[in-house]
């Protein structure tokens, strides 16, 4: 079968009653970055963050493709970022019965472009609990992260863990499951999204470092879903943490500069002859 297109918005079944709301973004030259949210349908059906503007459409149409969207009960929002935040409020309107669980820094930073509805909110910060009927719900910040208003998502019941930003990686074309890419192509990438979302990895010290990465991998999760990568089950999530806990001694990435934007305009015949300074 044909890979979907780039901006295709599909729904992916991961668990029982559980579903990544699919999109992604292809990123030359390193390939592609996926772009997730996810839904849980259950007693109490949980949106676990909203999607990017770009995508606005097609992804609420898969969301209520999948679950009446009055039946919601809760937005959990990881954190303000566009790509998580940017259907906030069309989804609010779509979810009339929705609470949604932020924290009180995410709605300072967002005041800056919409007014969040307090009497809808929940603070939620890291470590609390969520009832949300037939499961309960732990907020936990992960490791990797590049907003301070972070917070990942553990399900009881599925085992599944929203890691956020965290095991963020570039891939080939668009895959779901970590378990297709070859073994360098998911160590490359691994410490490529590393590095991406978390510049400051220089700055940190090994031992707690470790003991951060640890405290993650002690929740118990069973399966990995995130934002940016594919999701994570057995071998490939023990290999992620592994992986993680070298970030420190990492060298930082080389950012491309514009002599590699222009090498790619000019490859793509776009590049027009640099200006000639006028006399």
């Amino acid at each position: 079968m044909a890979a979907p297109a780039t901006h295709d918005v599909l729904p992916y079944q991961i668990a029982d009653d559980t579903f990544l709301i699919t999109w992604g973004l292809d990123a030359p030259p390193v390939g592609h970055f996926p772009m997730h949210s996810m839904l849980i349908r259950g007693r109490e059906p949980v949106l676990v963050d909203t999607g990017a503007p770009a995508c606005r459409q097609q992804w609420l149409a898969t969301v209520a493709n999948l679950v009446d969207p009055a039946d919601i009960r809760w937005i959990f929002l990881s954190h303000d970022d566009r790509d998580h935040a940017g259907n906030l409020l069309p989804v609010l309107d779509a979810c009339p019965n929705a609470t949604l669980l932020t924290t009180w820094f995410s709605i300072g930073r967002m005041a800056e472009e919409w007014d969040t509805p307090l009497p809808r909110c929940r603070f939620v910060n890291d470590g609390d609990q969520i009832d949300a009927g037939d499961r309960i719900l732990v907020a936990a910040r992960p490791p990797v992260f590049d907003n301070p208003t972070t917070r990942g998502l553990l399900d009881s019941s599925t085992g599944i863990f929203w890691s956020v930003d965290t095991f963020a990686t570039n891939t080939p074309d668009r895959m779901l499951e970590a378990g297709e890419l070859a073994e360098d192509e998911f160590r490359d990438g691994q410490f490529l999204g590393a590095r991406l979302v978390a510049p400051w990895h220089r700055y940190l010290d090994q031992s707690k470092w470790v003991g951060c990465v640890d405290a993650v991998q002690r929740l118990g999760a069973t399966t990995i879903a995130g934002c940016h990568s594919p999701v994570l089950r057995g071998p490939r999530m023990e290999q992620a943490f592994d992986l993680l806990r070298q970030l420190p001694s990492l060298d930082p990435w080389r950012e491309f500069d514009q002599s590699d934007l222009d090498g790619w305009l000019a490859d793509a015949g776009a590049f027009s002859a640099p200006l000639t300074p006028v006399p």
